[in-house]
This record gives C-alpha cells, structure tokens and sequence, in this order.
C-alpha cells in the first residue's frame, strides 16, 4: 500500500479510528507547504534527477499513478481494512477487470439481480473472453451452494444490498460457499460503503466500489476502486491491468473524490437516518403495494442485514406503487423535489423509473421507482412524494372515465 507523505506540519498516527482517518485523509499534506489539501498534480509523466532517478517514484501516470491516486487507495484500503486498492476510472471499468483478468475458460458465479451495467458487459463480453457465467437467484444461499460446487469456480461475486430491488445476500455465509470450493469472493460494497458493512471482515477477498457514488458524495465525478484482502496473483494482475489498459481517473477528479471521501461519515449516517424515516412512513401507505428496505423489520433479508451492517442501512430504497408500470412512472414525473436522475449517493435526492431506463432486458419490476436518499429534510421528502403520489392517481383517475 502506498505510504502517505508525512511532514512536520501533519503528524500522524496510524490508529485513528475510521472517522477520524477519513475526515483528514490520512493526513496526507504537502511536503512543501503543509497545504490542507495537498495540492493537485496535473503532470503526466515525472522528471528524473542527476543520477537518472525518481525522487518520487513515479515516471509516468498510466504505470504509477499519481499521489492523488496514492492517497483515495490508501484511505480505502485502510477503510476497507484491506491490504491494498486500486482507483479506476469507473465503478464499471474497476468490475469488469476482474473477470476480464481470470484464467481462460474461468467459471465464475453472479446474482440474477445486480448493478445493470456489469449484467450487461457479462451478456456482451463474457462469451469472447471465454467466461462460464452461471446466474444463480439473488441471495438464496442454497442455489448459490449448489452452482458453486457444481463444477471448478473461480469467483463467486455478491452485491448486498442489490440494486435496485434491495435483496440481502449474506456475505459471511457466501465466503463459506466460495472458499470451500476453492473460489474467491467478490463483493460490490457501493451501497452500504465502509461505514456500514466491511466485507473483508465477512470473509470476502476482493471488494468493489462505484466511486461515482457515496464516497464521493456530490455526482460531479466517475470513479471506482478495488481493494483487496492480501496480495496474491489475481491483484497483481489487476494491477497489471490498470496499467496496461489505462482506465485512469484525472487529476482533478481524483481531487474531487478524496474531498468527497473526507464527509462521508457525516453523510451516510444522515442519509440512512432519512432513508429509514422514509421507509417507515411509506410502509404500509394505501397508494404503496410494498417498500423495499433492509432497515424495515418486515423486510426479508432485514435479519441478515442487521447482522452484517452497522450504523444503518445506507440511503437506497425502492417504492412498489399501487398499480401498473405506467403510474409509477407518472409518480416519478409529478415529483417536484426529487430530481428524476440516474446514479445514487449524493446530496440531492434522486427518483427513477428504474424500468423505463433499462430497457429491454430489464428484470426490474415497471411498478418500482428506485429512490436515492440525499440530504434534504426528511418532511419536505416525503411532502413531495405524498403531493406526487395523490397526482398521478387523479391523473389516473381522469384517464379511467376519458375511456369509458
């Protein structure tokens, strides 16, 4: 793991707690000044000295990075309590390089329902990089026992909670199946973030993170991250990777995402705080069929959920409305708070017509509207999905007695 510049202006212990170490960034500063932040570097490739050397170890971005790059892989690998990270360029590109740098012919495990994009790649990909792809029901453990040990598995890889229908796969349980069968575990982390669940504690081997999300926190950048639990060939493979194939984050995108990472402590715990509120208030709503949440008792993985998340549940939560796929999405369309966006994890508050925006091929249900927590006041949230909700149903209503 790179080590962080340390200098007289910022001394620096390496037993911080994990709010601490993220509100100042591992203590990086310039050597130089003590600038707080460091200041960006926008050099792509690095001088050398008199005697042909790098002072900084580094002689060009796309093979070593860039100390801004050292230090977002630092604080998340320490996050993460893992061994090492690495920063891509997208949560997809970071995904993908897993399974496109896995032996020939590798067989690999995923759930029915997880982020669209890497179900996709897989669909499109898979085929030519000679992947074995087994789909397995999303979280149900003795389906994915039996695809595991059904025949040589490389990966098995999990999202929990999965986006967007919020299904709870039981991560410790998981690494069980896996290393049993001489597997790795893979675990996308982008919902709960290290602040609610740390899978490398449960057992998993490597963790993803879409960047562009709650670790930055303000949708104004793209990023990913891998971490991993140690060192070993498949890392050093994926570092290879990033290397050669050159899916590299900017100087001042990765500005932006270490200064996103400093509140997400802060942001998460409130975020979750209203995405619970919310789905409190909605459950049982006569206009809402159900409200997919792991923080309602009445939620089907809530149980394991509570066992391997902590402070929360994070900020995403899925409304089923009373009716078919064509009033859901007028829901979405009457909101006036709610910004009807794609992506999830900043300050505003999102609303999806999840459906609408796959496409064909969608599994998700054209009843649910996908809902990303921000930081508004939770009153004025759910006044503007309760003025929405009562719309589109006179909308409704209107359109019935049109038709007779």
């Amino acid at each position: 793991m790179p080590q962080p510049i340390r200098n007289e202006y910022s001394p620096w212990r390496q037993d911080y707690r994990p709010q601490t170490l993220t509100a100042q960034a591992d203590g990086w500063r310039s050597p130089v000044t003590g600038s707080v932040p460091p200041p960006v570097p926008i050099g792509a490739t690095y001088a050398r000295n008199e005697d042909y050397g790098l002072p900084g170890d580094m002689a060009y971005l796309r093979d070593q990075g860039s100390p801004l790059f050292q230090q977002a892989e630092s604080v998340l690998a320490k996050l993460e309590r893992g061994a090492d990270a690495l920063l891509f360029s997208s949560g997809l590109a970071a995904a993908t390089a897993v399974f496109a740098t896995l032996p020939k012919d590798s067989r690999v495990v995923v759930p029915q329902t997880m982020y669209f994009g890497l179900t996709r790649w897989l669909r499109e990909f898979g085929p030519q990089l000679s992947l074995d792809v087994v789909t397995v029901p999303t979280g149900e453990l003795d389906a994915i026992r039996e695809a595991a040990h059904a025949a040589p598995t490389r990966l098995l890889w999990v999202e929990t909670p999965c986006n967007p229908t919020w299904l709870v796969t039981d991560v410790a349980a998981c690494a069980e199946i896996a290393h049993e069968a001489g597997a790795l575990l893979g675990v996308d982390n982008t919902v709960p973030t290290p602040v609610h669940t740390r899978p490398f504690e449960l057992g998993a081997d490597l963790v993803m993170h879409s960047a562009t999300k709650y670790l930055n926190g303000h949708n104004d950048i793209v990023g990913g991250f891998l971490a991993t639990a140690a060192d070993g060939e498949h890392w050093e493979r994926l570092r290879l990777h990033r290397q050669l194939t050159g899916p590299l984050l900017g100087a001042w995108e990765s500005y932006l995402l270490v200064r996103g990472m400093k509140t997400l402590f802060p942001r998460m715990r409130q975020i979750s705080a209203t995405a619970q509120q919310l789905a409190e208030h909605f459950a049982g709503h006569p206009r809402i069929s159900r409200v997919a949440y792991p923080g309602l008792a009445s939620d089907a993985g809530h149980a394991v959920a509570a066992r391997q998340m902590t402070g929360g549940f994070s900020g995403m939560l899925s409304l089923h409305v009373d009716g078919p796929g064509e009033l859901a999405l007028r829901v979405a369309t009457k909101c006036k708070l709610f910004l009807r966006a794609t992506s999830l994890g900043g300050t505003e508050s999102l609303i999806e017509h999840r459906y609408t925006f796959e496409g064909p091929g969608s599994t998700t249900p054209p009843d649910m509207l996908r809902l990303s927590i921000g930081l508004e006041d939770v009153e004025d949230l759910v006044e503007d999905l309760e003025q929405a909700l009562d719309r589109a149903a006179k909308d409704d209503d209107a359109l019935r007695e049109d038709s007779r």
